[in-house]
């Protein structure tokens, strides 16, 4: 017996010793590759035709994210200090290796088409910032009159000019701090300063999110380790429980870190995640352990131990993969955040659930559990009136219990219908938050801070050269700017219409596509004499056969987007008819397309889990009957779930995404764990009815502790500093509490019902 002790105590500080070793390695793993990605264009896949053909524009017209700074100066902009400003900011970024310098966009660099006595010249607006009153208000004559400044570079208020400085390379962390530093030290006390842009946008990400994940861990732990205390009555079985899902948590990010994959945003919730789900496992053994001891309270740490992991693993395994396959699912998303979110979440969830066997019986060994022990007859089917009665009462309403899922069905079916996707990435933040503000500001007073690029092709060279083809380009642009968050758009056709004003004397009537193609072509050849020809690369092609026109939008979301799309694509026809064809470019509309690859991945993960779940099942319990009833909390649970985003207008994004996923994987626990037991308590008792009231009262009240530690642990999400992950926590809890009711009512009187596990004896 002496040599069977000192061989688990052995084998158990092996086990400590190795799982220690490990968690040190991830550690210093993470430590030194562990990265946070800041492009959202790393977000997309690569391989998709849409994000291939916006690449390859991009390169064609040199289509940039540009950080935008808007100078505020409320007494109006036109004066020398203000002036001198949009100056030394355009200049200062043109030096910066980030920027080229014709990428920089400001009214110092701006170019001014003006007609003269030669006929047309090309000039900037100022060279110097002047002192008198007579030269300031000559720029702001010039500015007023120039459509391709005034409302674009300069508010139509004149209260706030842009500069707009297209990046080159990725933004990193330091370059944020650097740029908006640089940006701030030019506000005064007449003058503010916004910074604006997309890659702004990625860079508040990435400093919140390791920021959000790192104030999140704590809290979680604190919050799980308090109802872990309360339910398990031991500071011991606590502490084992926390080190053992905090160490998964390590083992994830570590194996992300030696495997050189990136943190995305969605990733900083995987800890939040493995915590609440690992703690389930916890839950059970101890449950398990407290119940050996209390049947047989002088048995060895290792008797109790190999009995636990004897009567756990099966059901444990059931209830660690399948969770697992729900997670896995998300394999089927072509986003990579989502992608990898399943799969090292997965990943962490197989660490929680292998070292619920190992580390915590390890930890029973070698420092000892002694749960208080309460008398109890020695028999394995202990009545409980509570439960016993809580059975009895929803046995005699099935009728009311089938009609209120019916109910809710109907009521989640509508909703379901109402589900919309959003891609904005604004939407990550509080609507009061400082960037959100900007955003909001510089909207408010340009035509957006997002953008859509549409690209036409032609196999006829000078197709943008001809009349008719610029008309309907130009009646495009006209239409579209209708819509309320279009602001303005940008094409060759505006400097076209910019040149036919300035030959013809200024005249406003002259402010569109001259009708002779000859003298199109004779403007535009002025222009690459006189002007910079590097302006005209950005809206077409060296052969006038491929041309860009871009939109500006006031809102980043795909409402927004497809909203600006529906319009262009009424003239998809009459494009075709000349030979012309239409595509789309640009991160706005890379992530219109993202959202679609977030629903289309989130349609197939769910069918993919429900199939596996309900094989897994059948294969489990044998029995295709207790597979498909067993798959039925999780149905109404996940329908359920879709049917409140819809009615509350809760959007789909990268983060709610994974919902589906989560709610399977986590609440099909309930349903294997009910399942198994009731199955071997209806063997030993012989009886269906005394069978249930043993397994509710056992594993109804286990699955219960279970319900509230995981409900907890997500609740924690409410804390975040992001709007999505907030929603998430919320959604998550209930699904949790859905599956749990789903579990213990509908569930349980189907499989009564119906007589699952009790085969029919011969007469």
């Amino acid at each position: 017996m002496n040599n069977t002790k000192k061989n688990y105590l052995i084998a158990s500080w092996a086990v400590l010793i190795i799982v220690m070793a490990l968690t040190i390695y991830f550690i210093g793993a993470m430590s030194k590759n562990a990265r946070m990605e800041t492009n959202l264009d790393e977000y997309m896949p690569k391989t998709h035709p849409s994000f291939i053909y916006s690449d390859q524009a991009e390169e064609w017209f040199n289509i940039k994210d540009g950080i935008l700074i808007a100078i505020e100066n409320k007494n109006g902009i036109y004066n020398t200090q203000t002036l001198e400003k949009i100056k030394a900011i355009s200049e200062d970024l043109q030096a910066m290796d980030e920027f080229d310098d014709f990428d920089v966009m400001s009214l110092y660099t701006a170019d001014n088409i003006v007609g003269d006595e030669y006929g047309m010249d090309v000039k900037a607006f100022y060279k110097r910032a002047p002192k008198s009153a007579e030269k300031l208000d000559e720029i702001r004559q010039n500015v007023k009159t120039n459509d391709m400044v005034y409302g674009r570079l300069v508010s139509a208020d004149e209260t706030v000019a842009l500069i707009v400085a297209g990046m080159n390379g990725d933004f990193t962390q330091e370059f944020h701090q650097k740029i908006t530093e640089f940006a701030k030290g030019f506000e005064s006390e007449n003058e503010t300063i916004y910074v604006a842009g997309r890659p702004i946008v990625e860079g508040t990400m990435a400093l919140l999110g390791p920021a959000d994940m790192k104030r999140m861990v704590p809290i979680v732990l604190l919050v799980i380790g308090v109802v872990l205390f309360l339910l398990l009555r031991s500071y011991r079985a606590t502490t084992a429980t926390l080190v053992s899902v905090f160490i998964s948590s390590i083992w994830a990010f570590g194996l992300m870190s030696v495997l050189n994959v990136p943190i995305y945003s969605v990733s900083t919730m995987i800890p939040v995640m493995l915590i609440a789900i690992g703690v389930a496992y916890g839950v059970y053994f101890y449950n398990h352990l407290a119940q050996f001891y209390e049947k047989q309270p002088k048995a060895t740490r290792s008797a109790a131990v190999m009995y636990v992991i004897k009567v756990l693993i099966t059901p444990l395994a059931m209830a660690a993969f399948t969770t697992i396959i729900g997670f896995i699912s998300l394999l089927s998303s072509q986003v990579y955040p989502i992608k990898y979110f399943g799969i090292f979440t997965a990943v962490g969830i197989l660490v929680a659930f292998l070292l619920a066997l190992t580390f915590l019986p390890a930890m029973v060994i070698i420092f000892g559990y002694k749960p208080k022990i309460k008398k109890v007859k020695n028999t394995s089917l202990q009545k409980n009136d509570t439960w016993e009665n809580v059975t009895n009462w929803l046995l005699l309403r099935k009728k009311a219990i089938y009609i209120s899922v019916v109910v809710v069905l109907i009521i989640s079916g509508i909703g379901i219908q109402k589900v919309w996707i959003n891609s904005s990435f604004l939407s990550n933040f509080e609507k009061n938050s400082d960037i959100v503000l900007t955003d909001k500001f510089v909207n408010s007073k340009f035509g957006g801070t997002s953008t859509l690029n549409v690209i036409l092709e032609s196999d006829e060279q000078s197709a943008f050269k001809q009349p008719a083809n610029l008309i309907l380009i130009d009646q495009m642009q006209d239409e579209t700017e209708e819509l309320a968050l279009v602001g303005n758009s940008f094409a060759l056709t505006d400097y076209i219409k910019r040149m036919n004003k300035v030959m013809n004397a200024d005249e406003e009537e002259f402010y569109s596509i001259p009708s002779d193609n000859e003298m199109i072509a004779q403007y535009l050849l002025l222009y690459e004499m006189s002007g910079d020809p590097q302006n005209l690369e950005k809206v077409t092609n060296y052969d006038y056969n491929r041309t860009n026109i871009t939109f500006q939008l006031k809102g980043d979301d795909s409402k927004t987007i497809n909203e600006a799309l529906s319009v262009i694509k009424q003239f998809e026809d009459r494009l075709n008819e000349k030979g012309i064809t239409i595509n789309y470019a640009g991160s706005g509309y890379k992530a219109l397309v993202f959202t679609d690859l977030i629903l289309e991945g989130q349609i197939i993960s769910i069918a993919i889990s429900l199939v596996l779940v309900l094989i897994l099942l059948t294969i489990m319990f044998r029995s295709f009957k207790a597979g498909l009833i067993g798959s039925i909390p999780i149905i109404i649970t996940a329908t359920f779930s879709f049917g409140v985003m819809g009615l509350l207008n809760i959007p789909l994004s990268t983060t709610t995404a994974l919902l589906s996923s989560i709610a399977i994987g986590i609440g099909i626990d309930y349903a294997i764990h009910f399942m198994q037991y009731y199955k071997v308590n209806t063997k030993e008792s012989g009886d269906k009815l005394s069978g249930l009231y043993a397994t509710m009262n056992q594993t109804g009240k286990a699955i219960l502790f279970n319900a509230i530690v995981v409900i907890a642990g997500f609740m924690v999400l409410l804390f975040s500093v992001f709007p999505p992950n907030r929603k998430l926590g919320a959604l998550v809890s209930m699904n949790m509490f859905t599956s749990l009711v789903g579990t213990l009512t509908i569930m349980m009187v189907l499989v009564y019902s119906y007589n699952v596990f009790i085969k029919k004896k011969k007469q």
